[in-house]
């Protein structure tokens, strides 16, 4: 009892990168979500980390041992570091570690360090079935029910996926809160613009990412693309699942057929961003704005959740090609 005593206060003592402040020691376990082995100048090596928590991520850097600590700090490994934070207005904020080690099972809860939806799953998978249900074409409301009905294999991996690795929902039920809020969105605007087919622009806004259900892994301590994910790519893995779908589908209307795999393939809007088309239908475009819009939002929920308190600017990012400020947080 002693000792489970002991091992809960060195857990609960253990403050959440969200919350370090500048100048503040750190002790404690994170997980490692990257790691790099740079050189100097005089090519001596140097080890940066990106380590995470459920409220966020921090950049960690250490200038002694790198090349054996590099070997300790795999990816999704669970690791105690010693430390202190900094914020440098010239190079934000990360922790300079003075210790790095191998986390005792004991030491952490895993819940602690896998960052999670703000909205909890059951809140998200009763909005998506309740959109599901307004899809009234037959034969798109049959290939959504392969995709998302309750028992298929398809769901069970769809509603635990990330959205992305870094830039935006790169967490558990991550894809699902970005799908489903693309498609509401969608949904929302297709009355507004005339011309809009609202069934194939929702029932492709809900496929759009499926390939993701497969191009990443399902480590939510360090969030990366699969073999699958790197050699082939999320549009072309999604486009092949929802095509194999649908030619399993007696009698599927070839031209909805190829309005909803035209969304899948075009939503990344150009293609020097990955899409092997670009958007040639209505649809195709909302999605693919809509998308756009969703993933550049979803980066501003990160970089506030990274933010050091007090903070009201983040640092340069590349998802947003600048820095995102938080006026609501420098009123307070």
């Amino acid at each position: 009892m002693e000792q489970q005593a002991l091992t809960d206060t060195l857990i609960a003592a253990r403050v959440p990168l969200g919350d370090l402040q500048d100048g503040q020691r750190v002790g404690g376990v994170y997980a490692v979500r990257e790691r790099e082995l740079r050189r100097k100048r005089n090519v001596e090596p140097w080890l940066r980390l990106t380590l995470g928590d459920a409220s966020g991520g921090c950049e960690a850097v250490c200038w002694e041992d790198a090349e054996a600590l590099y070997a300790i700090a795999a990816p999704g490994t669970p690791v105690h570091v010693g430390g202190h934070f900094e914020v440098s207005e010239r190079w934000g904020s990360k922790i300079k570690l003075t210790g790095l080690r191998e986390a005792a099972v004991d030491e952490y809860h895993a819940e602690d360090l896998a960052a999670e939806s703000e909205v909890s799953f059951e809140r998200l998978e009763s909005d998506l079935r309740e959109l599901l249900a307004t899809v009234q074409h037959p034969q798109l409301r049959y290939l959504l029910d392969r995709f998302f009905g309750e028992d298929s294999e398809i769901w069970a991996r769809f509603r635990d996926a990330p959205a992305a690795k870094v830039y935006h929902q790169a967490y558990r039920h991550g894809l699902l809160e970005h799908t489903l809020s693309v498609a509401q969105a969608v949904s929302a605007a297709a009355a507004f613009f005339p011309g809009i087919d609202r069934d194939v622009a929702v029932t492709g806004a809900l496929l759009h990412d499926i390939g993701k259900t497969e191009a990443y892994n399902d480590d939510p301590l360090a969030i990366d693309l699969t073999d699958a994910g790197r050699l082939q790519g999320e549009i072309p893995l999604g486009y092949y699942k929802v095509r194999r779908q649908i030619e399993e589908i007696p009698g599927f209307e070839p031209a909805v057929a190829q309005a909803v795999l035209h969304i899948i393939l075009a939503h990344h809007g150009s293609l020097e961003h990955g899409s092997p088309v670009v958007p040639a239908t209505r649809e195709a475009v909302l999605v693919h704005m809509i998308d756009n819009l969703g993933g550049r939002l979803g980066s501003f929920d990160r970089l506030e959740r990274q933010l050091p308190a007090g903070e009201s600017w983040s640092g340069f990012d590349r998802a947003l090609s600048g820095s995102a400020y938080f006026g609501a947080r420098a009123a307070a």
